[in-house]
């Protein structure tokens, strides 16, 4: 028996199932002729409708993991950039003179309760 008999089966059936749809949905969009299919036998299809329709397919898929692959990258740097600029946020030494944090995290400026909306002045010396 050949070994390569299960490469094109799927592993999950949530994932089988998820292609199919998106194949139908692809379908649907591009103008294949679905009224030839027959329950799942697409014989009846060209194969350049269903070439047109895979690569398609294909297509849509290197498209979600490349936002994939950016929404993971930028969540990294963003992390990252949080723990190092968080971290000296936190620091009083890098607070503008004048200005504290109150207990909800809100940035303060003198004594009073209310929110700063401008940086205080600094005179010169």
């Amino acid at each position: 028996m050949p070994s390569n008999t299960n490469r094109r089966r799927s592993r999950s059936p949530e994932l089988a199932r998820a292609l199919e749809r998106m194949k139908w949905e692809t379908a649907q969009e591009i103008g294949t002729p679905t009224h030839l299919v027959q329950g799942d036998y697409w014989g009846n299809v060209s194969s350049r409708d269903c070439g047109t329709l895979g690569g398609n397919m294909v297509r849509k898929m290197i498209e979600a993991a490349e936002a994939s692959l950016i929404a993971s990258m930028s969540a990294g740097v963003s992390r990252g950039f949080h723990e190092v600029v968080g971290a000296a946020a936190a620091s009083h030494l890098h607070r503008p003179p004048g200005w504290h944090l109150d207990p909800s995290h809100d940035l303060k400026t003198g004594t009073t309760a209310t929110t700063a909306t401008t940086v205080p002045t600094v005179q010169p010396s």
